[in-house]
């Protein structure tokens, strides 16, 4: 029981950080994601729009479709790990 209390307070201040961090910053959820796919080597001249895919995602795993103006990918992300990530278009 205790156990579950932590994680799920641990995974409510994550969404309070992200929420707060990313609303104060002014960057948006493309803005974020086009640089982690950067990172990792994919191209995305400019992001033009993301959308979370809510059948693809669970409580630790959020699926993302990112659209760039040179390419559209799903972007799957897990805690502490690198996106997966597969250009769709």
């Amino acid at each position: 029981m205790r156990k579950t209390v932590v994680s799920g307070l641990s995974g409510l201040v994550a969404v309070l950080f992200w929420t707060g961090a990313h609303a104060q910053g002014g960057e948006s959820p493309q803005d974020v994601l086009a640089a982690q796919i950067r990172t990792q080597g994919f191209a995305c001249d400019k992001a033009v729009n993301a959308r979370r895919d809510a059948k693809r995602s669970k409580p630790d795993h959020e699926v993302w479709v990112l659209r760039c103006s040179n390419a559209t990918y799903r972007v799957s992300r897990f805690p502490d790990m690198a996106a997966q990530v597969q250009k769709i278009r």
